[in-house]
């Protein structure tokens, strides 16, 4: 799991006018800066297509903000990793069930029941077995919802090499 900087001063103000502010601006800076993260790590190295999953969020969170942002951060992410040769496309396959409810003011055990069993996967969108695919999110707090991510696609028979964040909490 890696992170490109805490979530704090700039860098959390940046996270917050995306997603909570409307800033939808924001989301080829942040999705190029995700990219060149990117492709510092291996994962982002080798034969076939990268996949980027977005972490997902809630539906009701989603329509008030006009959508995903972390889809939107992807995108913009795929765009700056095709720039620099990578091969890359999204794969939008996560879902949350309903009944799993804001996270903000959970510790990490309360995020993780939250999650239990509330992660899908939409599986006729599914990338090849084999395939690199690298979930992104906006802030890894805990990492409840990673592992959870990371277990359904598990599941589901797709393996995750890399695990993005923006910003990491703490």
């Amino acid at each position: 799991m890696f992170a490109l900087t805490r979530y704090r001063g700039v860098a959390r103000r940046l996270v917050l006018a995306q997603k909570e502010r409307g800033r939808r601006d924001l989301a080829a800076p942040l999705g190029a800066a995700l990219a060149r993260g990117l492709t510092s790590l291996p994962a982002s190295t080798g034969k076939g297509d990268v996949h980027l999953v977005p972490a997902p969020s809630r539906a009701s969170a989603a329509r008030l903000r006009g959508g995903s942002h972390v889809l939107a951060l992807a995108r913009h992410c795929a765009v700056g990793l095709r720039n620099e040769g990578v091969r890359a496309q999204v794969a939008p396959v996560l879902r949350l069930a309903a009944g799993a409810r804001d996270a903000v003011g959970l510790d990490a055990e309360q995020r993780a029941a939250n999650l239990r069993g509330r992660v899908r996967v939409a599986s006729w969108r599914l990338p090849e077995p084999g395939a690199r695919v690298i979930l992104l999110d906006d802030v890894i707090t805990t990492g409840a919802t990673a592992a959870a991510c990371v277990r359904a696609l598990r599941e589901a028979g797709i393996g995750v090499v890399a695990v993005l964040g923006l910003t990491v909490a703490g």
